[in-house]
């Protein structure tokens, strides 16, 4: 490791040391599960709207014949899109960004295009999470709140305090705090969600059987929401890309990966691998060497298990909302419309049936999943912000990032501020921003992450199964990204 990293000779991987070299035992198991981070708040990104909200309302009117969806969506963003876009950054200490902005005709189209429609279209997302938190505080405290405004204006009143409130104090947090604090969420969200379901003690055989029924597209009924019933392909991809996280996430988590130190990234000699990994299209600095090639592998597990550990928690805490919904929501028809903001409220019943002091548990846990959400977005967005401009303009690299992180916060509480007062239904809102960023950025950034994997040295490529599984996960978010352009186009032609 020793000697400079020069345009000519190869590194030399880091010797195994620590946790890397030891044998298999449970201390290391259980030493392995504190990898579990970045993954936490990607998590947390989609632990808001996705599942506390939309899945739930799935499983009201479609009971568990769509559990195949969501498994899907977490497989394909929860395992392969993050595994993929951390991989390349830890075997190779290049971040996504400045791979992303040598790609053909005018330097740096793609980012541009993903900072603007992020920045500008993620302000939607914040108030689809943010909303139903303020129906919610609103229908607990009506009672007790002055009289002169209507249900509607304190719905907006306390949704821009909360908004403001998380986005402020997420502000404040670094990203290690946010990180242990993402943590800290996921476990509430898994052991609250687990015990209810246990509790309402949902069709066992029904979760298996909707899981396993690839491609099945149960009829919406009547009393099904009217996204369901009129835009029903439309509908599910919405559904689908709220469901793992958005583009913001997995683009931080290039950078998340680097600042963990995760494989190459813990390189004494960082600084230069990245300035020749930036040099060219190419890696060549990575050693043609089978036992070097090994030790990079193994210095890919913290990844793994972040990875895993986060995908584990998308799936328990999806599973356990749909079969919420399904299994007392679906029995009592308790689908609510596409224009209102109150499936928060409606949920309640879940856990009244069962027993009235479980209702507070449940709040508890609803608004803490949202407010991760919230806190969550403004780090991921300003991370993605700062890489993608300095890969254009290298001499951006030297502005504050928690200077830029005021500023994108304070866009962010003026225009959540404006589509949380102007009346926009919860349809349009979440199927523009599902669209843009959740299903078609996604799909064109995560093509340019699955080649430049497959370009990697062939010792340092993924196996062939996880770039097989890549492929199809591409083709699904494209499939996906199709469908929601005939829907939406189809639906704006005949509004307008």
């Amino acid at each position: 490791m020793r000697g400079h990293v020069n345009d000519t000779n190869p590194i030399e991987i880091p010797q195994l040391t620590g946790i890397y070299a030891e044998p298999f035992s449970f201390g290391k198991l259980f030493r392995m599960m504190s990898f579990f981070g970045p993954a936490a708040i990607v998590a947390s990104i989609s632990l808001g709207a996705g599942e506390t909200i939309m899945v739930t309302g799935l499983g009201a009117w479609s009971e568990y014949g769509l559990l195949w969806l969501l498994l899907l969506s977490v497989v394909v963003k929860g395992i392969f899109v993050t595994y993929l876009t951390g991989r390349y950054t830890a075997v190779t200490g290049q971040r996504i960004g400045h791979r992303l902005v040598m790609l053909p005709g005018p330097r740096g189209w793609l980012l541009l295009g993903v900072v603007v429609a992020e920045v500008g279209l993620v302000s939607m997302g914040l108030t689809a999470v943010a909303k139903p938190c303020g129906n919610l505080i609103t229908f607990l405290l009506y009672d007790f709140l002055p009289g002169q405004m209507s249900f509607g204006i304190w719905e907006n009143v306390w949704t821009s305090i909360i908004l403001t409130t998380a986005l402020l104090i997420g502000l404040l947090s670094s990203f290690h705090s946010l990180e242990r604090q993402q943590v800290f969420i996921c476990g509430v969200l898994v052991t609250g969600t687990v015990a209810a379901t246990i509790i309402v003690q949902p069709d066992v055989w029904g979760l298996l059987t909707g899981a396993a029924s690839f491609g099945s597209m149960p009829a919406a009924p009547e009393w099904a929401p009217s996204a369901a019933r009129h835009t029903y392909g439309l509908n599910l991809v919405t559904i689908f890309g709220y469901v793992g996280g958005g583009l913001s996430g997995y683009l931080a988590y290039s950078s998340w990966i680097s600042m963990e130190g995760w494989g190459i990234n813990s390189h004494t000699e960082i600084k230069e691998i990245r300035q020749r990994a930036n040099s060219g299209t190419r890696i060549k600095y990575l050693p043609d060497d089978p036992e070097q090639a090994r030790r990079m592998r193994a210095l890919l597990m913290p990844l793994r298990w972040d990875v895993g550990m986060g995908a584990l928690v998308l799936f328990i805490v999806t599973a356990t909302f749909m079969a919420a919904g399904a299994t007392v929501l679906f029995p009592r028809q308790e689908a609510v419309g596409g224009n209102a903001w109150e499936l928060l409220t409606k949920q309640a019943y879940i856990w009244r049936q069962v027993s009235q002091s479980l209702v507070p548990v449940y709040y508890v846990m609803v608004l803490v999943a949202l407010w991760g959400t919230l806190a969550s977005i403004p780090e991921a967005i300003t991370r993605v912000t700062h890489e993608f401009l300095s890969a254009i303009w290298p001499r951006f690299e030297s502005f504050p990032i928690r200077r830029l992180q005021t500023i994108i916060v304070g866009w962010f509480i003026l225009t959540s501020t404006a589509w949380t007062w102007s009346g926009t239904s919860f349809d349009i809102v979440t199927q523009i921003s599902a669209f843009l960023t959740l299903n078609l950025g996604l799909f064109l950034v995560f093509s340019c992450v699955l080649y430049f994997n497959f370009n990697l040295p062939s010792l340092y490529r993924p196996s062939w199964w996880m770039l097989a599984g890549g492929i199809i996960a591409a083709l699904v978010l494209l499939l996906c990204a199709i469908v929601g352009l005939m829907g939406l186009s189809s639906k704006l032609t005949a509004a307008f």
